[in-house]
């Protein structure tokens, strides 16, 4: 009598669904990883913008925090930082400049009784709308004569160096600078009632230089400090 033997092996009906059954798992598995790395690319992004602003903000509420710094308690010291002579607005002290969009604070740092004589002296914060940045400049006045480091940029796109990824500065209707006085209601008449501030907010709109893998935009991000600039309310 003959012996019969089963068929050893897998059926092709057999083969194809492992194969349909593996190709899904290995989907799976790449849409895991591509999402993985897509959040954790955005999260890297958006906390590279949110440290450059944080110290943008931090430096900028440093400086303007000493706005009208006169510890000499020296009389005629604050200058027209357009020309450099004495400003013809003296109760204006170290705030010269107050709008929504540029500030120009000074202060005396030496102390020397002058104010311009040395770098840092007199600053001009600036929002640069089209270009999405904000910029910093620096005026020295030494006997009079004017030299100005120009505005630089701060915070934002760099004209010279394109390539640098850095965030942008989208505030658009938000003000940069908005101003209060003692009693906290915001100031809205200047710059004539530049004396009776007492407290400074500044507000920063960016978004990074990159979309976001995930939702194809940029990540849009807002921050904001306020300033008490302390010697700017003391009278003499």
């Amino acid at each position: 009598m003959k012996k019969s033997y089963g068929a050893g092996g897998f059926t092709l009906v057999e083969l194809v669904m492992a194969l349909v059954v593996g190709l899904i798992l290995l989907a799976a598995v790449w849409s895991a990883v591509v999402a993985g790395q897509r959040s954790s690319v955005g999260i890297e992004r958006k906390v590279t913008t949110g440290q450059d602003a944080r110290a943008a903000l931090e430096i900028m509420g440093a400086e303007i925090r000493m706005v009208s710094f006169n510890p000499l308690y020296a009389t005629g010291l604050w200058v027209d930082p357009a020309g450099c002579g004495q400003a013809a607005n003296q109760g204006w002290r170290g705030i010269q400049e107050a709008a929504a969009s540029s500030v120009t604070i000074e202060m005396d740092l030496d102390p020397d009784g002058l104010c311009g004589s040395s770098g840092n002296e007199i600053i001009r914060y600036a929002y640069d709308a089209p270009s999405k940045r904000i910029t910093r400049e620096t005026i020295r006045c030494a006997a009079g004569a004017r030299t100005s480091s120009g505005a630089q940029p701060f915070l934002g796109p760099i004209p010279s160096n394109p390539a640098v990824r850095t965030p942008r500065v989208v505030n658009g209707v938000v003000p940069l600078f908005r101003y209060y006085d003692g009693r906290g209601a915001e100031i809205v008449n200047l710059p004539s009632e530049i004396p009776r501030i007492r407290r400074i907010e500044i507000a920063l709109v960016v978004e990074s230089s990159d979309t976001d893998p995930r939702t194809g935009e940029p990540r849009r991000m807002t921050f904001s400090t306020s300033v008490m600039p302390r010697n700017h309310g003391v009278q003499f």
